[in-house]
């Protein structure tokens, strides 16, 4: 029995995690580690047109945003120097680890335009 080749929509997507993984030297397992903690974002960072309420702003989509920013965000919350109650519990749970596999697994995701 001879196996299918893998389409090429299937492939590209596989390309395009292993090459950013490369080029930032983040392997797989950290943008897996990343996937499993960024479950809880999605609750207010994947609503279309969702706004906090209160004091009533609108939550910013962070898929696909930058490395660097989502670490020193995620790090302000953590040590208080971004005040948000909501996110300074969040990131006051994640290692500096977790900080790094969240933002690694983020900024790779495309974001969905609504």
């Amino acid at each position: 029995m001879r196996l299918a080749r893998p389409s090429r929509p299937l492939l590209l997507p596989l390309a395009v995690v292993f090459a950013f993984a490369a080029a930032s030297s983040v392997s797989a397992a950290d943008i897996k580690a990343g996937e499993q903690l960024a479950y809880t974002c999605g609750g207010c960072h994947g609503i279309a047109e969702y706004k906090n309420a209160y004091p009533q702003y609108h939550v910013p989509k962070i898929a696909g945003q930058n490395y660097a920013y989502l670490v020193a965000a995620l790090k302000g919350y953590k040590d208080g120097s971004r005040s948000h109650p909501t996110m300074r519990a969040q990131a006051s749970s994640f290692s500096d680890a977790d900080i790094e596999h969240l933002a690694s697994y983020l900024a790779q995701v495309k974001a969905v335009q609504k």
